[in-house]
This record gives C-alpha cells, sequence and structure tokens, in this order.
C-alpha cells in the first residue's frame, strides 16, 4: 500500500493502473509547481527587465548584473540555498513554495531577456508619439510599449513555460512530492521502475504537446500589432 491505494503486481497492466491514481496526484503538484514558478518568473523578469530597459545606469547595470548571477548559477544551488539557507536568518518556506520560488526566480533572468527583446522591438516612433501626447514614463510603458511587445514574446515565453515544467523533478531532493518522485517511490517499494517511469514520461510527453499546442493557439489570436486597451 501507497499513499493509501493499493496496487496489485499480478500483471503488468494492473499494475499500472492501481497506481495511476497515485501519480495523478503527483501530477497535481507538478502542475501546480509549473504554473506558480512561471508566474513569479513573469513577474520578477517583467522587473529586470523594465530596470534594464533605465535610462540611468546606476539602474541598469545591478539588473544586468543580477540576471547575470541568476542565469550563471545552477538552478540547484538555487533550490538549496533557499531551502537550507535562508532558513538560518528566519526566512522559512514549505517546501513547495521554496522550489517554485527557486523555479521562477532561476526562469525570470531568461524570461527578462524575452521581456527585453520585445521592448526593443517596438518602434522608437511609439515612444517619441506616447512623449508628444505628455504620457509618463510608466504609463508609455503599460499602455504603449507593453501592449506591444507581449504578442511578439509570446512563443519564447512558452518555450520556457514547458522547460518549467520539465524540471519541476529537481523539486524531488527538498522532499516535494511532483510526479517522479512519486514514481520513484513507487519502483523502490515495487522494485518495478519500468513501468512508473515510463507512464510518467508519456504523461510529460502529453503535457509538452498540449502546453505547446496551447501557446500556437494563444500565438495566432493574439493581434500582431499589440493588444487592444480600454
Amino acid at each position: 500500500m501507497l499513499f493509501g491505494i493499493e496496487w496489485d503486481r499480478s500483471s503488468d497492466l494492473a499494475f499500472a493502473i492501481s497506481i495511476f491514481p497515485i501519480l495523478m496526484r503527483g501530477l497535481w503538484v507538478t502542475i501546480q509547481a509549473t504554473f506558480l514558478g512561471f508566474f513569479v518568473a513573469m513577474i520578477l523578469g517583467l522587473v529586470l527587465a523594465a530596470l534594464k530597459s533605465a535610462p540611468l545606469k546606476i539602474i541598469s547595470w545591478p539588473a544586468y548584473a543580477i540576471t547575470e548571477f541568476i542565469r550563471d548559477t545552477p538552478l540547484l544551488i538555487q533550490l538549496f540555498f533557499l531551502y537550507y539557507v535562508l532558513p538560518e536568518y528566519g526566512l522559512v518556506f514549505p517546501a513547495f513554495i521554496t522550489g517554485a520560488l527557486a523555479l521562477g526566480i532561476q526562469y525570470s533572468a531568461y524570461l527578462s531577456e524575452v521581456y527585453r527583446a520585445g521592448i526593443e522591438a517596438v518602434a522608437k516612433g511609439q515612444h517619441e508619439a506616447a512623449r508628444a501626447l505628455n504620457l509618463t514614463g510608466l504609463r508609455t510603458f503599460t499602455h504603449v510599449v507593453l501592449p506591444q511587445a507581449i504578442p511578439r514574446i509570446v512563443p519564447a515565453m512558452g518555450n520556457y513555460l514547458v522547460s518549467i515544467m520539465k524540471d519541476v523533478p529537481i523539486l524531488s531532493v527538498v522532499t516535494v512530492l511532483e510526479m517522479l518522485n512519486v514514481a520513484q517511490i513507487i519502483g523502490d517499494r515495487t522494485f518495478n521502475y519500468l513501468i512508473p517511469l515510463s507512464m510518467v514520461g508519456g504523461i510529460y510527453l502529453v503535457l509538452t504537446i498540449v502546453a505547446s499546442a496551447g501557446v500556437r493557439l494563444l500565438d495566432n489570436a493574439l493581434p500582431k500589432r499589440g493588444l487592444p486597451l480600454k
């Protein structure tokens, strides 16, 4: 018995059916970690991109330095730092939250470059028109630049969403019971690794295909001239 569910080793099919509900619990954790990590990455990445686009070097240079530091250090080290080091300074988070934050911080550095590329792709005339209309810098960024930049970067952001999903298994090192960790536990207790690992591989393949198709649909649905604002 594992997680309160019985499994049957009498046949491969029966065994696969018996462990499927357990893997679905791990799948739900995987999906939650993916979207929470991606949300953190989108918000923090946008902040870093905005800071790197600032005309003052005293603002842009530290943002570039932070981005390079995050990109050039392994995700596993960042995860261990958040999980083991921060509690020594009184910052204690649950393993799941810590893992999602680590994913979000790591990928925020990559998404900041995606945002920056989209921002720089907006024609300079748009900035000049905004200044001519006496718009503030913040309003220009939120109402003129971003609505035109986002449709251009949706495919790249979708690629990083899939990458985050495939990096979620690394959270198992801090005891997060995501799908691959659950499959490993099943293998350890039943001495049958082939079926649970094969099932996890198949589920990841389906998830990747669905996510990629969703990104393509969103990319085709967004107006290429920019998002409409009321």
